[in-house]
């Protein structure tokens, strides 16, 4: 049966196959030029990166790891499954076939899938943009399910479901031949599904999921083969990861940081899935800049995604590129009332949440001890309600934050401890937004500061955010300095920690607004002693986080220092001039 209609101007093929027994796939490995030859996808390739399986003799198994991402305030809960950034993909011409052997599917209450993805997802701040997919499992019931994403949307543009009464170790075949996707199983076909061009741009990426269904001691499912071959003569060729180390530039922001004269580093918040599948992102990113910032792969949602079960490999990759080109890693964040997975928000009882808050950052910090050079321990603690400043909450978030519902202010004590105790020569930093104007906000945020020094708290820096997202945000330079200075009395550093400027299409000047804001920022900063960084949170417009998100595909803002081209705007330019004054 065919699902949808029109013409596709290319032809694509795609063959998993699935059946009961083994035998049923190809051997060997080819020299991928087309006409029949195999691919071991498997064999002499890295899947030891690959979030939520473990590797071992050629076989993954692949474990429920129920990575979501949830909103702002903390509803929803978006599914985020990982995929193999630093493992082999496929460049195709044309037809291709992959093929795909599971084991242990459909016996324990789970579903077991793998998915191709044309275009890989691109995440912007606790958000998943999903780009052109194909999804194909084994559901609990035996049931073949085919999912297509066509990047217009977060579901599915199709969806289908063959009986199959599949169980144990299944191969299946999924073929897109034109415009269609055939489905088969055992060798009985199954039926068709309708390919929008999920692989036009000639790019396959892996993902592979286990859903835990109602169990959640689930061991998961093993994948024990996976072949690629081109057909009809067309080519194909599996391409490895890209090498983390970039060739380096005398002319660029990190150059000029290095011969200011004292330690300071001028850094981006960067993402992994841009970092290993954009190659211009990759470049810029690590010319450009001596820090980085990881910009969603250390919060909770992420690498802790259910109780007990941690998965670091996103984020190591972002240490791993960071080692690669002699940058340093401000890691973002240890302790914070959002991007919190959804089992941290589930008990009430103060002493087992203050125990899930140590627990967490024990392991967290301590596995990244001697890697990174600064932690985000506590992330906005500072409310958003104007009466908390007035009402006796000191103006410190009291609703929605879970640490500060169980201990009050205490938690932040505690938070910086424990991050003293699992990462001892880290500088440890509490960062916040809106703290860089005159106000309630600030005085708030200073009088915190000046307790938690005088309580031996292990502080070293405040980080001030910088996001001007409206004309109203936008400070006077000299209001940041004596900020800044007012922190250096008490012992504390400072640094620029997210900083970026969106600006409206019919703003006048906009671009040199943009330009001025930024490099008004950086000569406070470069000026100011305690003062020891400069980072914009992302660097281009092509994955900013300020992209409208109301429609869909998103439409890129103008808000850093590169364009959604990777061009540099004024603002790179001006920033590259205060360095050169300084």
């Amino acid at each position: 049966m065919d699902l949808g209609g029109g013409t596709w101007q290319r032809l694509t093929a795609v063959v998993l196959v699935m059946a009961v027994a083994a035998g049923c796939t190809g051997q060997g490995e080819g020299a991928g030029a087309g006409g029949g030859n195999d691919e071991d996808l498997l064999r002499n390739h890295d899947w030891t990166q690959m979030p939520g399986t473990t590797a071992r003799n050629d076989i993954l198994r692949v474990s429920a790891s129920d990575r979501h991402i949830v909103e702002q305030d903390s509803s929803g809960g978006q599914p985020n499954p990982p995929l193999n950034l630093a493992g082999p993909h496929l460049r195709s011409g044309g037809d291709f076939t992959v093929t795909a052997r599971m084991s242990g599917v459909g016996v324990d209450g789970g579903d077991s899938w793998l998915r191709l993805y044309g275009r890989v997802p691109v995440i912007y701040d606790e958000w998943r943009q999903e780009r052109p997919s194909l999804r194909v499992g084994v559901t609990a019931d035996g049931q073949v399910k085919v999912q297509i994403w066509d990047g217009e949307g977060d579901e599915p543009a199709t969806s289908k479901d063959f009986d199959c009464g599949c169980s144990g170790t299944v191969t299946l075949a999924v073929s897109s031949i034109g415009d269609t996707f055939r489905v088969t199983a055992d060798g009985r076909r199954l039926g068709t599904v309708q390919d929008p061009g999920v692989f036009a741009e000639g790019t396959v990426w892996f993902g592979l999921e286990a859903d835990a269904g109602e169990d959640e001691r689930r061991e998961g499912w093993r994948l024990t083969q996976l072949i690629a071959r081109a057909e009809s003569g067309d080519s194909l060729r599996v391409i490895k990861a890209p090498q983390l180390r970039q060739e380096q530039s005398g002319d660029s922001l990190r150059a000029r940081a290095a011969d200011v004269g004292r330690p300071f580093d001028v850094g981006a918040a960067l993402a992994e899935n841009p970092l290993l599948t954009d190659s211009r992102y990759r470049a810029l990113a690590g010319s450009q800049f001596s820090m980085l910032t990881p910009e969603n792969a250390f919060k909770p949602q992420f690498l802790h995604p259910r109780r007990g079960v941690y998965d670091f490999r996103d984020a190591d990759l972002l240490v791993r590129f960071a080692r690669a080109n002699d940058m340093k890693v401000h890691a973002h964040t240890l302790v914070w009332h959002e991007a919190l997975p959804s089992w941290m928000r589930e008990n009430d009882d103060p002493e087992e949440v203050r125990r899930t808050m140590l627990r967490h950052i024990a392991m967290v910090a301590g596995h990244f001890k001697g890697k990174v050079a600064e932690w985000d321990v506590v992330n906005e603690p500072m409310s958003d309600d104007e009466k908390s400043y007035t009402n006796g909450d000191l103006g410190l978030r009291s609703v929605q934050s879970p640490w500060f519902e169980a201990m009050g202010e205490e938690y932040i004590d505690e938070a910086f401890r424990a991050a003293r105790r699992a990462d001892p020569k880290a500088r440890l930093f509490l960062n916040e937004y809106g703290v860089e104007e005159e106000g309630e906000r600030w005085d708030a945020l200073y009088d915190l500061v000046k307790r938690l020094k005088e309580r031996g708290v292990p502080i070293d820096g405040v980080g001030f955010q910088n996001h001007e997202y409206a004309p109203g945000d936008r400070i006077d330079p000299e209001t940041f300095r004596s900020h800044v200075r007012d922190l250096a009395e008490l012992g504390v550093q400072a640094r620029v920690s997210e900083m970026d400027v969106p600006i409206g299409e019919d703003e006048e000047d906009g671009r040199q607004i943009q330009a001025d804001e930024m490099a008004g920022k950086l000569r406070v900063c470069l000026e100011e002693p305690n003062c020891t960084s400069f980072s914009t949170w992302g660097f281009t417009d092509r994955y900013g986080s300020t992209a409208d998100t109301k429609i869909y595909p998103p439409r890129a803002a103008d808000s850093l220092p590169w364009d959604a081209a990777l061009r540099p705007k004024l603002a790179y330019e001006r920033l590259l001039e205060v360095f050169d004054e300084a």
